[in-house]
């Protein structure tokens, strides 16, 4: 790869780092080309994108966003996939417990995660990023919780026949 070929995929991927509020780096070492390409279009069909980038160009991209990421330089070993997930950061995690049980593989390996600038190393982490829930679905759950005492007290009145009695009736019980 040319001087200039290299510069131009750094530059790509400082866009990618900075415009991705999420990345896995991962090991996909021992897998076919025909099962990069299957994992390839399974990224795509869950909305992330899954690159095969030399590790040096990784951390000359990394290097130049000036940010805090020598926790992520110890894993820039061997063979290095990237996942980039914008909105959703559990994305990455999903697609690739989904690729080991419809393959029965053991890759691709997690080696790091970055997410909203915290980091996450080893492959003990995949599951729980695989669980982590999204930010729709934590507001998801804020607003029904929110909702249920307006719905508890919308029942009582209706099941009391809209009266005053029926509700304190109605709460007594439940106390019980």
């Amino acid at each position: 790869m040319k001087k200039e070929e290299k510069a131009n995929v750094i530059a790509e991927l400082k866009d990618k780092f900075s415009n991705n509020a999420h990345y896995y780096i991962t090991d996909a070492s021992g897998l076919s080309v025909a099962q990069i390409n299957d994992f390839r279009r399974l990224c795509f069909s869950n909305g992330v994108e899954y690159r095969v980038i030399k590790n040096t160009l990784i951390k000359k991209a990394l290097d130049e966003l000036n940010t805090d990421h020598a926790a992520i330089d110890e894993q820039l070993k061997g063979f290095s996939g990237v996942i980039f997930a914008q909105e959703t950061a559990n994305a990455p995690a999903k697609v690739i417990t989904e690729f080991r049980k419809k393959s029965s593989l053991s890759k691709p390996l997690l080696k790091a995660a970055s997410i909203e600038s915290d980091f996450f190393i080893g492959e003990e982490n995949l599951k729980m990023l695989s669980d982590l829930k999204s930010k729709s679905e934590l507001i998801g759950e804020v607003i029904a919780l929110l909702q249920s005492p307006a719905k508890n007290v919308v029942s009582a009145l209706q099941s009391g026949k809209n009266t005053l009695g029926g509700l304190i009736k109605t709460l007594s019980e439940r106390e019980n």
